[in-house]
């Protein structure tokens, strides 16, 4: 299971990427693994500021649809415009090109409560 050192984490498995004050969100390789073949990402909250565990779209797989959580609060600034026409791409590059959405982090004290990939590991492996 890829598990890269540099991100972190969700128990919820959603991925995050800091990049100053701006931080890319996905979901985790095992999630990607779990749901299945990726079909439709669906995600109304650009330009919404959102606290940390607000549900920020769905994820829609062959056998099921999924929520998606904020890791942490923040304003929604983009969707990966390449799941539009390509969603299937989460399952190739969850951490790469599969990012699902941009946001302005707007509290990084949260980012202490998330988890690192050591944690991460252990939580999916129990």
């Amino acid at each position: 299971m890829n598990i890269p050192e540099n991100l972190l984490y969700t128990e919820d498995h959603e991925w995050l990427r800091l990049e100053g004050d701006v931080a890319f969100i996905g979901v985790t390789d095992f999630a990607q693994k779990e749901l299945g073949d990726i079909v439709f990402v669906e995600v109304e909250t650009v330009d919404e500021e959102l606290g940390k565990g607000d549900a920020f779209g769905t994820i829609e797989a062959v056998k099921t649809v999924s929520d998606m959580f904020m890791p942490v609060s923040g304003t929604v600034l983009e969707l990966n415009e390449l799941l539009d026409g390509e969603p299937e791409i989460i399952n190739k590059d969850p951490y790469g090109k599969g990012w699902i959405v941009k946001i302005s982090v707007s509290n990084k004290a949260e980012l202490d409560e998330l988890l690192d990939a050591t944690a991460y590991k252990a939580n999916v492996e129990e």
